[in-house]
């Protein structure tokens, strides 16, 4: 999102933007309520957004980690380890991903914070699963993520109502495909 805020200021210096940090839950609503005029949400696999009334166009899969203090590290090698989880959404994911792999994971803490559930980790409390956005955003030197194979969210460009969009939701549209890449 910050890529294509910057790519929107540089070719619509007059467009206003505006940026809201939201679930994708409240994100939608938020759109349906007109309070939004485009949402990027996460879906992870097996979970569904509501349809009704949204368009959604897919701009990336992001990678998901596991997080330990270990490099190269298995999610095998955590079955009975303190695991930190995240919302609801996640926590969910989190429960899928170890199941496949044969256990429940431990719940030791929970938060939402990517900058703390990477703090707990180097701390020695846990070890937890994030996105590889989150990981582009801020990365300790202290902590090893593994990519888990086959695990991933998809990032959605949403907006609701019919079309043809307004020029300026268009642009947003555009800056948001382009630096997500092919």
């Amino acid at each position: 999102v910050p890529k294509a805020a910057a790519a929107l200021a540089r070719e619509h210096p007059g467009l206003e933007l505006s940026l809201v940090d939201e679930h994708p839950v409240e994100a939608l609503d938020l759109l349906r309520r007109g309070d939004l005029d485009v949402a990027v949400v996460f879906q992870h696999a097996g979970a569904r957004l509501e349809e009704d009334g949204f368009r959604f166009r897919h701009l990336a899969d992001d990678p998901i980690h596991l997080i330990s203090r270990h490099p190269a590290d298995t999610l095998t090698a955590h079955r009975d380890s303190a695991w930190i989880g995240g919302c609801d959404r996640c926590g969910a994911e989190l429960d899928a991903v170890c199941g496949r792999a044969g256990f429940t994971p431990r719940i030791a803490s929970l938060s939402d914070d990517m900058v703390v559930v990477q703090s707990l980790v180097a701390a020695g409390l846990g070890v937890a699963m994030l996105p590889g956005l989150a990981l582009e955003a801020h990365h300790r030197p202290d902590i090893h993520a593994t990519e888990l194979p086959g695990v991933h969210r998809r990032i959605h460009a949403a907006t609701y109502g019919d079309p043809p969009d307004p020029p300026a939701v268009a642009a947003v549209l555009a800056a948001l495909t382009a630096v997500a890449g092919p």
